[in-house]
């Protein structure tokens, strides 16, 4: 239950989680729109990437959508030769996934934005905002998500070297 005296707060991180966002995907939104491309196309070039050999299924239960609304999108990646699906070597029913060497450069180009972005906001904010801000994006990814998430549980700080 929400606390009505602190709802006007409550509002006021919503407001700043909305406008972080846009300007999170501000980069690789511009950045996709060149290629024709959408903000679901980045997250399967993202996922995918970080999941060499992944199957179908699981780049599903990542994504959270339903193989039809991943249906339209994987297509358009395959066609542009970024993602390349090979049969499985045991069960030739199943899919897996690689970026091709264009997909790679697409995706680090994509990525790479968000990556500066990043670094610079937890540069001039400090190693202990960065720490606080960790906790509370992984406090809320695990409210729905900690069994997709079991790989990132412990995700290190970033460095003077990074």
């Amino acid at each position: 239950m929400v606390d009505p005296n602190n709802q006007n707060s409550l509002n006021a991180a919503l407001e700043l989680f909305h406008f972080a966002f846009r300007a999170f995907t501000s980069g690789p939104d511009a950045i996709l729109a060149e290629q024709g491309l959408q903000r679901v196309h980045h997250r399967i070039l993202y996922f995918v990437g970080r999941n060499p050999a992944i199957s179908v299924n699981a780049l599903l239960k990542i994504l959270g959508v339903s193989k039809q609304a991943l249906n339209g999108p994987l297509r358009v990646l395959k066609e542009l030769d970024l993602i390349v699906a090979t049969p499985d070597e045991f069960d030739k029913r199943i899919k897996r996934l690689t970026l091709s060497e264009q997909g790679r450069t697409l995706e680090n180009r994509l990525s790479q934005s968000q990556r500066e972005l990043m670094t610079q906001v937890f540069v001039a904010a400090g190693s202990e905002a960065e720490q606080h801000w960790r906790e509370i994006m992984q406090k809320l990814a695990d409210t729905k998500f900690a069994h997709l998430l079991c790989h990132t549980t412990s995700l290190p700080t970033r460095t003077t070297e990074d």
